[in-house]
């Protein structure tokens, strides 16, 4: 017989500490509700990977865009959205969360954001431009002073300061492992502490899972893989949370929840290994130099498309997927990497994420010689030599293969170093006539290279590096209505059980369809936290919009 386990008791039970599950208890607090938050990883990680992000948010019509010049509007933005996302007809809750995503995304996530002290960088990026899709129309991409991190120090310590933070009680190292139902209805939650453990359970009135998606547990990434990416490359690295391994998916579908668009994935094409790895296969997302030749293992440049970041990520992977071997080069050199190279996130940007407004622009103007230098000395799929014969030796050699051809890579450099030759008006390259379109643009034109040969002695040494797939955001999961209440496979809503952020497919199962416009992750977890809290709390006004 099973032994009974103590209880706790809570008004309401948050499962998740990253962005979303802090955006909910917050709002949660202003209602006056008694607040259990348990989260699976250590105090020192509260915030979860909104955290180690770089802190980017997609927001429409802001001050920060009309400073800039920059027009836009809520019908423009929805456009955009509905091209990218390639909504099927019967994507009726992905695309009723993505209107309302981008009609409130200014009232109900920048002002509040805001509201807690958060600033944005004076410059707005424009990624996502759109390739054979059109996508965003204007720059869109407002990156938070102090990164990931400053958005949560900010939620955490209002969590902290507010005026009912008594009635706040958090636990630590806490995986839940299934959902309590009772009478139809779920009314709590079981697990155990991961340090010593000892099981728990809990009641309580409405029970909030926001514990993030799938894409840490690659064996689900694999299972999940989307056709269109044909098969599963062999080497997929994590750059998602260690503990978003779809437990709490698998429990709210226990519990009679549907869930959706597990195939559809936010990956990315420029991955490598951590230096100082945290996490089995952890991986770091580059920002690849647009400057840079992006070759395939045989060191054949792809094509005949040149591959091109910041237009369509999701071509991207899809391009490298589809060779026989589904990892990539990018050729560049120095000159080009410490202009250009950067790597995703806050750990590597430690200007923008300590607020060093010296440091930034230092390497802004100067370039990040610092990454250059750590990147080269410590990531293992980085190497240099003074010559193309030495370079492609020592990309061989860290293939333990003689995969890349050198006649495929000189014949790469010198078409493209010839074109650059030619002069602007007779560049007949595709990856040329969009460096120069971005460098039309001031955000863009800081940190691009001004047609750039490879093959230049006073740029020397050159560097090529090896990127594998990354593995980083769930775009499907648990379905939930405006209310992010979960869904049955009748569409009713589940007595008692919510799901926000990126669990939810950061709203309805799936808001971005096929492709996110970037920075709508983040502003994803924020509204449907708040929408969530808003439905528990009974205020319809804030429902409605």
């Amino acid at each position: 017989m099973r032994q009974a386990l103590p209880i706790d008791r809570s008004d309401i039970l948050i499962i998740g500490g990253g962005i979303a599950g802090l955006a909910t208890a917050l709002d949660l607090l202003d209602g006056g509700h008694r607040v259990l938050l348990v989260d699976r990883d250590d105090e020192q990680a509260f915030g979860g990977l909104a955290r180690e992000s770089f802190g980017g948010m997609f927001f429409v019509d802001t001050p920060e865009q009309r400073r800039q010049g920059i027009r836009d509007s809520v019908d423009l933005a929805w456009r955009d959205w509905c091209s990218f996302a390639e909504f099927a007809p019967d994507e009726v809750w992905p695309r009723a969360w993505a209107q309302a995503y981008v009609q409130r995304t200014t009232a109900d996530v920048h002002s509040w954001v805001r509201r807690l002290g958060v600033s944005f960088l004076p410059v707005i990026n424009w990624v996502e431009r759109g390739e054979f899709q059109p996508g965003n129309s204007v720059p869109r991409f407002h990156v938070a002073w102090g990164t990931g991190k400053g958005i949560t120090d900010a939620v955490i310590s209002a969590l902290r300061g507010h005026t009912n933070a008594g009635r706040l009680a958090l636990r630590f190292n806490a995986k839940v492992e299934r959902l309590t139902m009772q009478g139809g209805r779920v009314v709590g939650a079981e697990g155990y502490d991961e340090q010593d453990g000892t099981p728990f359970a809990v009641r309580a009135e409405q029970v909030v899972v926001a514990a993030g998606g799938i894409n840490g547990n690659l064996d689900r990434v694999r299972q999940h893989w989307h056709a269109d990416w044909g098969r599963p490359p062999e080497t997929i690295l994590n750059g998602s949370h260690r503990f978003a391994d779809g437990t709490l998916h698998d429990a709210a579908a226990a519990a009679g929840g549907v869930l959706t668009h597990l195939d559809r994935m936010w990956n990315y094409a420029a991955g490598v290994h951590h230096p100082r790895p945290r996490k089995p296969h952890h991986g770091l997302s580059l920002v690849p130099p647009r400057s840079a030749l992006w070759l395939n293992w045989r060191g054949k440049r792809i094509g005949p498309q040149p591959l091109v970041s910041g237009f369509d990520t999701r071509r991207l992977v899809t391009a490298i997927c589809g060779e026989e071997r589904q990892y990539s080069w990018q050729l560049m050199n120095r000159r080009i990497a410490l202009r250009e190279l950067a790597v995703s996130g806050a750990e590597f940007n430690p200007s923008i994420r300590e607020k060093s407004r010296l440091g930034f622009v230092r390497d802004v103007l100067a370039g990040n010689r610092w990454l250059v230098d750590e990147m080269i000395k410590t990531c293992p799929d980085v190497v240099t030599a003074p010559s193309l014969p030495e370079l492609v030796a020592k990309m061989n050699a860290l293939q333990d293969d003689q995969a890349v051809e050198l006649a495929a890579v000189e014949d790469a450099v010198s078409r493209y170093d010839a074109t650059i030759a030619r002069g602007e008006s007779l560049m007949n390259d595709e990856q040329l006539r969009r460096i120069a379109a971005l460098r039309q643009y001031r955000g863009d034109r800081l940190r691009l290279c001004k047609f750039q040969p490879i093959a230049d002695k006073d740029a020397l040494p050159l560097i090529a590096i090896r990127e594998f797939i990354i593995s980083r955001k769930s775009l499907g999961g648990i379905q939930t209505d405006l209310q992010s209440r979960v869904l049955d496979a009748t569409g009713q809503p589940i007595p008692g059980l919510y799901a926000v952020g990126e669990a939810a497919g950061f709203g309805g199962g799936g808001m971005h369809g096929l492709r996110a416009l970037e920075g709508t992750f983040l502003g994803g977890c924020i509204l449907s936290g708040r929408l969530a809290a808003a439905s528990i709390d009974g205020r319809t006004d804030v429902l409605k919009g």
